[in-house]
């Protein structure tokens, strides 16, 4: 099952219960892969999709922090549930260790030696970890592994 046909599923069940603030979400959701879709003038590939959620998630994580930040806690429950629900169209983050698994075999794979060849390992590495892992957090720990 394609993610259109998953997104109108979970927004029918989603009406049916009534559960207004999932519903908004998913409309979101929705909504922000349609656009996606309108830009590029075609379907979105599973990578593609995969890249729209993770830049929400992020979006929404940053929105968060700022809100806490400001006191505002009302806003921070209603970024906390869209969040909830973009997470639940993601893979599984891979734990540290499946992460530096990864950036092993790119510096490898890539014959990295030195930062200068950052922007190599991270073309081989972010197609293999887009929703699955976070993409600064990734970068940081390749700049700190080939800055040794």
């Amino acid at each position: 099952m394609n993610y259109k046909e998953t997104l109108d599923k979970e927004m029918v069940q989603a009406a049916k219960a009534q559960d207004k603030d999932r519903l908004s979400a998913l409309r979101l959701i929705k909504n922000t892969l349609h656009n996606r879709e309108i830009d590029l003038r075609r379907e979105l590939e599973e990578v593609e999709v995969l890249q729209a959620l993770a830049s929400m998630a992020k979006q929404r994580n940053d929105s968060i922090e700022q809100f806490r930040n400001g006191g505002r806690q009302d806003l921070v429950d209603k970024e906390t549930r869209e969040l909830k629900v973009i997470q639940e169209f993601m893979p599984a983050q891979l734990s540290e260790e499946d992460v530096s698994r990864e950036i092993e075999a790119a510096i490898a794979e890539v014959g990295a030696t030195s930062i200068r060849d950052m922007g190599k390992v991270m073309k081989v590495l972010m197609p293999k970890l887009t929703g699955k892992a976070d993409g600064k957090a990734v970068g940081d720990k390749v700049k700190a592994r080939l800055s040794v």
